[in-house]
């Protein structure tokens, strides 16, 4: 099981292997695998059952196939296992009224691995890729994500997604599935 990344980390995929991801909306999370303790490539191994199952929580769960991953989390969601937490979302929709901001703050960084600002700060530039990978310049990328300038979009990608504007539009990398971004709010 892997956490989400502030970092950019290659991802092997043995050309014989299977490989499905399920990526959960932001403020899921397993209880008995807090986000922060899996964050940055500290994965966690989950015993297997078999061939075709593991072992969480001592029960048996199937692999999930694309067909019933759904199923798994709802399997998973019913037994208690994987929890969301409102507090995330009205972080992001803004809405600071609902508790203090600082119970707020402890909430989404105990049900994401990362602070509010950090989460932000991954998804402009996630959007900013998405756009370069889709033709846009950087100029107009750096207007459209809302960085203040070509110096400030270049260091941020390199930080968080491991390659320059250039390259990225270059496609010189594969980049992760996940790049399908909304706008940074």
């Amino acid at each position: 099981m892997r956490g989400p990344e502030t970092r950019p980390t290659p991802a092997d995929c043995p050309a014989d292997a299977e490989w499905i991801g399920i990526r959960l909306s932001i403020g899921t999370w397993l209880p008995l695998y807090p986000a922060a303790t899996v964050r940055d490539r500290r994965d966690a191994d989950l015993p297997g059952a078999g061939h075709r199952a593991f072992r969480l929580d001592n029960a048996v769960w199937e692999y999930p196939s694309f067909d019933n991953a759904e199923v798994l989390v709802a399997r998973l969601a019913r037994a208690g296992l994987l929890v969301r937490d409102p507090a995330v979302s009205a972080a992001l929709a803004g809405d600071w009224q609902a508790m203090t901001r600082r119970s707020a703050q402890r909430h989404f960084l105990l049900a994401t691995g990362l602070t509010h600002r950090t989460y932000r700060q991954v998804e402009r530039a996630r959007y900013a890729a998405g756009l370069l990978r889709d033709g846009a310049g950087v100029g107009e990328t750096v207007h459209q994500a809302g960085y203040y300038d070509q110096a400030h979009l270049t260091r941020s990608l390199t930080r968080l997604i491991g390659q320059t504007p250039a390259r990225i539009r270059r496609h010189e990398r594969q980049l992760s599935f996940l790049y399908k971004t909304t706008p940074p709010g």
